[in-house]
């Protein structure tokens, strides 16, 4: 006989279970009931941890981020640092980019909602791995404090995702050199 999974484990076997049907199936055909059959428990279950199909969607969606934030890479030099971990979300999370946008169009569509809406940055590590990362580049006395707002510590990252959701493909070192050179760059100093 199996054992009962409780508290954290069982949480993580239903946000699994949930980003599983979302990556096999797309928000369109995510349904509780494949959750619950997934991970191998029962409705009231879910229930009692998110009262709808959209919280729990949300839910997945944070737990999948958080599961994949990246060390923040500590070279000595701002430029350096945010080329290093542009070049390691390059390498590594485009399938995940996309799979994101391309699983969860219908929800935006029938929830009036966009990407931002659903993961918090400070929820899933992001902000914080981020803001170290500057925070680090003013303490070396790289860039000006007075000059970082949370639009522009994010624009770096966004441009890249804007890469990945026009091309499909990893951004070329040259497009990371020219985002970080040309433009973040002479927005911070």
């Amino acid at each position: 006989m199996a054992e009962r999974r409780r508290g954290a484990a069982l949480e993580t076997a239903l946000l699994d279970a949930a980003w599983d049907e979302l990556a096999d199936h797309g928000y369109a055909r995510f349904t509780v009931d494949a959750v619950v059959k997934r991970a191998g428990t029962s409705p009231p279950v879910l229930y009692r941890r998110w009262s709808d199909r959209d919280e729990l969607v949300r839910a997945a969606i944070a737990h999948t981020l958080r599961k994949h934030v990246l060390d923040v890479p500590d070279t000595g030099s701002l430029r350096e640092d945010v080329l290093s971990l542009m070049r390691e979300i390059n390498a590594t999370r485009l399938p995940l980019v996309t799979a994101v946008s391309a699983y969860l169009a219908d929800y935006h569509q029938q929830t009036g909602t966009n990407p931002g809406d659903l993961a918090d940055p400070s929820a899933t590590g992001r902000k914080e791995a981020v803001d170290a990362l500057f925070d680090r580049a003013a303490g070396r006395g790289e860039i000006s404090p007075e000059h970082l707002t949370d639009r522009i510590k994010a624009l770096p990252f966004d441009l890249l995702r804007h890469e990945f959701l026009t091309t499909f493909a990893p951004a070329p070192d040259h497009v990371l050199e020219e985002i970080v050179d040309t433009i973040l760059l002479p927005l911070v100093r």
